[in-house]
């Protein structure tokens, strides 16, 4: 049996069409010159168009496809996807690339250097080269203040869609959370860090949003809350969820 990859990277996709081919292929060239042994699980989130079959197109054995029929939420392919993963490390990307990949090496080589168990790409990162409409940034920001009141994490960002963990971090999460659409990363860092996971730090993303409009979807950012209330409700209240512990040697808090 073939050796585990260092990096697992979960792709969620939905009706991506023909642009996911490309997508792929560019990913593949961006690690493959960084040199890091890795595998690329592409995951259709019910997709009505093309998807799945211009994704298989790409045809290198490092890349495998799963669809299932019902759009579930951008979450539940995350989760699908690292699930499956064989890797070290797992590594989370948006199909459409309006996130450079490279930023996700920089994510991996951060957490390898510095014995993290979580990195988080961030738009707030002093390093980051962020392009996205103003009314997106002010939102973002107020709802991470939320955040930061609400669950205590000392993450500035925790929705952009570029994250390294590793691989203990998601086998120890991943199996008691309930999110499946807006705030399924927020989940996983709560739960992560109140494991004891707490090897926690940012990393600097490259950002060009590419979507014409800039208006805002008001039904997602009410899901977005309605599920952030949730995870605290049933963290910090209700405290319902089964929290396994973490492995003795991640519970220091890194500095």
């Amino acid at each position: 049996m073939k050796s585990p990859p260092t990096l697992t990277i979960v792709l969620p996709m939905f009706n991506e069409g023909s642009r996911i081919e490309g997508n792929i292929r560019t990913i593949i060239d961006v690690v493959d010159e960084a040199g890091v042994d890795f595998e690329l699980i592409c995951v259709s989130d019910g997709s009505t168009d093309d998807t799945v079959e211009n994704a298989g197109h790409v045809g290198d054995p490092r890349v495998v496809v799963l669809e299932y029929v019902d759009n579930r939420g951008k979450g539940y392919a995350v989760r699908s996807g690292s699930l499956r993963a064989r890797g070290s490390f797992v590594g989370w990307l948006d199909a459409d690339l309006d996130l450079d990949p490279a930023s996700l090496l920089v994510c991996l080589s951060r957490a390898q250097a510095d014995d993290l168990d979580i990195v988080v790409g961030s738009k707030r990162h002093p390093q980051s080269i962020v392009d996205y409409p103003w009314s997106r940034r002010v939102y973002s920001w107020l709802y991470q203040q939320l955040v930061r009141v609400l669950f205590g994490l000392k993450v500035r960002d925790t929705q952009v869609g570029v994250k390294v963990f590793r691989r203990p971090v998601l086998d120890t999460v991943l199996p008691i959370t309930l999110v499946k659409r807006y705030a399924f990363d927020l989940e996983v860092l709560a739960l992560a860090h109140a494991c004891g996971f707490r090897r926690i730090e940012e990393a600097p993303i490259t950002l060009r949003y590419q979507f014409s409009g800039s208006s805002v979807n008001w039904r997602a950012i009410r899901q977005a809350l309605h599920d952030t209330a949730a995870v605290f409700y049933r963290l910090r209240l209700r405290r319902s969820y089964a929290l396994p512990p973490a492995p003795s040697d991640r519970v220091a808090e890194h500095r």
